[in-house]
């Protein structure tokens, strides 16, 4: 069990927090996880003073970096850029969710930080694989570490981390931010799905939230995109859009010649339609796969991404069919569903050269319809709307 001592050593934690945080705090002290609270010395030390050659990643909430602590334990260390409101929540938030979880495929709590007013940091195990996004699309990518076998494994164990936040924990966890970067890998390449801080706590009785968009372009789903209605199936769609990036080796928003760009939905689809699965498959791995996986893994991918939200499985029925178990149809859906992104928020998009690999974080003020253009929003019914208010609850 975490210690209740300032983090910080003989420095004050600073009264004014949030109430949210003093909750989140002692919500964290009640949890079953083994985890410690560091001083901003320790991490200091740990990490060589943050110093770039330790750095592992950088990304609008700050930069990772890599540590060692005085017992000789390999730390991922998460140091917030700067303290605002926003990032106060989003630090409370992950510390908590964190502090609830256990289970293989999800990365737990180590420890954390937050005395003074900009000490804000939380300490993971470190994955010496680092992340999945590395391996797809980044420095690993051409040297094919993931084979088929290995892919297989990473898709399963990540669906079992989320089937364990949908139905295993209670309130019930909504990752918010399924994406290649947010899925690490360990020594022995065993996934454990990270970063929490978009997640939502669902309380018991609530189908879903209504809430402010956050999330990655490319996995964000429509319902939640255009009307910020939250709830598991939204992980469910993104999931299916990592499961197509795992399979093809696509990014899930790829620039094409001339600046266009393009979805993963948008190029997988007419490939589906005319049955050349084999041309799906990602050419590094030099036609070694398996093709009833393949189908199968095409299969499950097609109804996660279902446009409409209670059509879609859950995590529960996705990891069933991921193993095989199909009791609801003999006949596999083999035909994905293509949405295109509203061409605006395409260009605001990062260059995909870069690791980003989702594209850019999404902030629903950037567009007039959400992600999705203004025929695609026409077209499309508020699925929420049959249940009126009875089974919502707003959030921001």
């Amino acid at each position: 069990m975490g210690s209740s001592s300032s983090c910080c050593g003989s420095e004050k934690v600073d009264e004014r927090k949030s109430s949210v945080y003093r909750m989140t705090i002692g919500a964290v002290g009640n949890s079953s996880s083994t985890w410690r609270i560091f001083t901003y010395k320790e991490l200091q030390v740990a990490t060589d003073g943050f110093s770039e050659d330790n750095k592992l990643g950088e990304g609008g909430f700050g930069s990772v970096y890599w540590g060692r602590t005085a017992d000789g334990l390999q730390i991922a260390v998460k140091k917030l850029k700067s303290m605002n409101s926003k990032a106060e929540m989003e630090f409370a938030v992950e510390v908590e969710v964190l502090g609830r979880v256990r289970h293989k495929n999800l990365l737990g709590l180590r420890g954390y930080c937050a005395g003074g007013a900009e000490q804000r940091l939380i300490v993971y195990d470190y994955m010496p694989n680092l992340s999945l996004l590395s391996h797809l699309h980044g420095q690993f990518a051409g040297q094919v570490h993931l084979d088929w076998k290995r892919r297989m494994n990473i898709v399963i164990g990540s669906a079992q981390g989320l089937l364990y936040l949908h139905h295993k924990v209670t309130p019930h966890i909504i990752h918010r931010d399924i994406k290649a970067s947010n899925v690490l890998l360990d020594s022995n390449f065993e996934p454990l799905v990270a970063d929490f801080g978009f997640a939502k706590l669902i309380p018991e009785g609530v189908s879903h939230m209504t809430t402010r968009v956050k999330g990655t372009l490319g996995y964000l789903a429509p319902e939640y995109a255009m009307w910020g209605k939250v709830s598991e199936s939204c992980d469910v769609y993104s999931f299916g859009i990592l499961l197509l990036e795992i399979l093809t080796g696509r990014k899930p928003i790829e620039k094409l010649p001339g600046g266009v760009k393009r979805t993963i939905t948008e190029w997988a689809e007419p490939l589906i339609l005319k049955g050349r699965f084999k041309e799906l498959v990602d050419p590094k791995l030099r036609g070694n796969f398996d093709e009833n996986q393949l189908k199968q893994g095409i299969h499950v991918a097609a109804l996660c991404m279902q446009s409409e939200a209670e059509k879609r499985p859950t995590m529960k029925e996705v990891v069933g069919l991921l193993k095989g178990y199909d009791p609801k149809s003999e006949e596999k859906q083999l035909r994905i569903e293509s949405i295109r992104y509203e061409e605006g928020l395409m260009a605001k998009d990062q260059d995909s050269d870069d690791e980003n690999g989702g594209g850019s974080p999404y902030d629903e003020s950037s567009a007039a319809y959400g992600v999705f253009g203004a025929m695609d929003v026409q077209k499309m019914q508020d699925p929420y709307k049959q249940y009126g208010d009875r089974r919502t609850a707003k959030h921001g």
